[in-house]
């Protein structure tokens, strides 16, 4: 079965994993598995095909991006800015069910927790960025800077790709320069990319709670894979693991039912042979609005 190794993925690069994930999503042919270093490695393999051109040739075009539930403006369904009323929302969902991506929509917004402005909340993954710009245009703009190729693609994978400055979909902590001074972000568009569609296994939910109801102080959304900590029982970090046997998207999605964290003892029984959680970027003032995720070996 061909395979290509890429020291560009390193399962404890959060986006690194979530993009190679993404790469089982966007093609049913991929299997992902990680090498047992100390810094695993994405391992992609494809049955009778060069991983590599198998998702060259299920990369996403810009038709594929526009025809997206949660693109902006979406099939005469209403325009879904960064603020999205309750409403507007579940008129979208509606919309969109059935459809092949409609997990966009579940893994970025959840209508199971309202605020008081009736509002719905936005995944961990979903941060806020700079002029309420919304994830799918986030999307769009990383996509714009790819022009797909086998070379592109293997220069990402071994790690040699070069970065183009943007705040890719917002939540990656390598991006983020000197912070010591006001420099500039950079990306891989690449992996963004990937990583997006990396999404696709975890959605995102809430407690049930309309903060117009009335007031909860702890009611919040909880995307898979956010767990609470020890330490605080309300502080959430995600955690994500390396496996040793080939899985499709629909193998690592069951992998992610069964494996927990906590129970070590456990993970050789799954073929979990490493894990991370996240630690959350320290904002330097009331003014820094930056979010990014840094790992922490588990």
């Amino acid at each position: 079965m061909p395979s290509v190794t890429c020291p560009g993925l390193p399962a404890s690069w959060l986006n690194g994993w979530l993009a190679a994930v993404g790469a089982t999503v966007l093609d049913s042919r991929i299997r992902l598995h990680w090498t047992t270093d100390s810094t695993p490695l994405a391992v992609l393999t494809a049955a009778d095909t060069d991983p590599v051109g198998a998702l060259l040739a299920s990369w996403p075009d810009e038709a594929l991006l526009a025809d997206l539930p949660i693109a902006e403006n979406w099939k005469g369904a209403g325009l879904l800015r960064r603020k999205v009323p309750v409403e507007e929302f579940t008129a979208r969902a509606r919309a969109a069910r059935g459809h092949e991506h409609d997990w966009t929509l579940s893994s970025t917004m959840t209508d199971l927790h309202v605020d008081e402005n009736g509002e719905v909340a936005h995944a961990p993954f979903d941060p806020p960025a700079p002029r309420g710009s919304t994830l799918s245009s986030r999307l769009g703009k990383v996509h714009g800077h790819v022009e797909p190729s086998i070379e592109r693609i293997s220069e990402s994978f071994a790690g040699h790709a070069v970065r183009v400055r943007a705040n890719g979909l917002g939540f990656d902590q390598t991006r983020l320069g000197s912070q010591s001074d006001a420099t500039d972000m950079w990306v891989d568009p690449l992996v963004e990319v990937l990583a997006f569609f990396g999404l696709a296994l975890l959605p995102v939910r809430g407690d049930g709670i309309d903060r117009r109801q009335g007031r909860f102080f702890h009611a919040r959304e909880s995307q898979r894979g956010w767990l609470k900590t020890t330490g605080n029982r309300r502080e959430r970090r995600f955690m994500w693991p390396a496996w040793r046997q080939p899985l499709d998207s629909a193998g690592i999605d069951a992998l992610m039912d069964l494996w927990t964290p906590s129970r070590e003892a456990d993970w050789s029984r799954i073929g979990v042979h490493a894990g991370w959680q996240t630690v959350q970027y320290t904002r330097r003032g009331s003014a820094d609005v930056t979010t990014a995720f840094g790992p922490k070996q588990l």
